[in-house]
């Protein structure tokens, strides 16, 4: 497990710090979200609805909030997707929050949701994308993980991506998973800007330059070193398609037919990386290429829980 990981939400890309461990019980969740667990009301008759009918028919109880691109309407963040694919996954309706990258700190205070950690660089809180709120109990929570264990308490009879007896292990994968993309992030981070509002990317620049003490540009690997990143990369990817294909007997997914966490986890991340390289990059063109295109059908697999509501 890693003690060390990129803090998930869209807020503190490039921050490298200690993070508190997945896994919370309910209650912590409860905690996090600063609301009494007693006011939470189970709801007596879940719906069942089939993804895609269910956002034009019912009347959303959840709210997610995410940080859009310059365009005010495209999602980005892998951590933001993982949200987003979750809970497409499980039919729950819901409606889109759009709050820009620079505004995201004054929208967690004014909901009332706790800082996440503390900013690389200058010591304050860190407020941080994806967050839901629940109109049916109250209940505002924050960090992808933890959505995901409070949309599974609370709405028990739609589909899991933790089928029983896979948590931890889905958890191992995930930090495994982190540990082989994070070298990534120093060709990608630079990118960003470009990609956000001119607020936004003004921000971005400005705290992630104290934050690296050099310019941004100045973080990417060049010439031979560069060279040896992307191989490495490759090589980690490989190893990921490797545990893929112990079950491709029974299906293309980390759990054979059974569409996972995992998969949610590895599908954030290739669209992260093809909304911020651009779908005609080089860099993508690299990406898409690896493990014998596994990545690129495993996204056209999932395709169909990428609406943004």
């Amino acid at each position: 497990m890693l003690d060390l990981v990129l803090i998930e939400r869209v807020h503190g890309f490039g921050n490298l710090q200690k993070e508190p461990r997945a896994g919370f019980p309910a209650a912590t969740i409860y905690e996090k979200a600063d609301v009494d667990i007693s006011r939470a009301q189970t709801r007596k008759k879940p719906w069942r609805a089939p993804f895609g009918s269910c956002f034009q028919h019912t009347m959303p109880n959840i709210t997610l909030y995410d940080s859009p691109l310059a365009d005010g309407k495209t999602t980005w963040s892998p951590y933001m997707w993982k949200a987003r694919l979750f809970l497409n996954f499980k039919g729950i309706p819901y409606k889109t929050e759009w709050v820009d990258f620079v505004d995201i700190e004054s929208h967690c205070k004014k909901h009332g949701l706790k800082p996440t950690g503390k900013r690389s660089w200058d010591g304050q809180d860190l407020y941080t994308l994806p967050a839901i709120h629940d109109a049916s109990t109250g209940v505002y929570v924050s960090d992808s993980w933890l959505i995901a264990e409070y949309l599974e308490k609370q709405y028990p009879d739609t589909p899991t991506l933790f089928p029983s007896g896979t948590k931890g292990l889905q958890q191992v994968f995930t930090d495994l998973h982190l540990q082989t993309v994070f070298p990534l992030r120093a060709f990608l981070i630079p990118r960003v800007p470009r990609k956000l509002s001119p607020r936004s990317a003004e921000y971005f620049i400005r705290t992630r330059e104290i934050s690296f003490k050099k310019k941004l540009e100045d973080i990417v690997p060049k010439g031979d070193e560069a060279t040896k990143e992307w191989s490495n990369l490759e090589v980690g990817f490989d190893k990921i398609a490797a545990w893929y294909a112990q079950t491709d007997d029974k299906g293309q997914f980390m759990l054979g037919e059974t569409i996972s966490w995992a998969d949610i986890t590895a599908v954030s991340f290739h669209l992260w990386f093809k909304s911020i390289f651009g779908e005609e990059s080089e860099e993508w063109k690299r990406i898409s290429a690896w493990s014998g295109g596994r990545w690129i059908d495993l996204m056209k697999a999932l395709d169909v829980y990428s609406t943004i509501a």
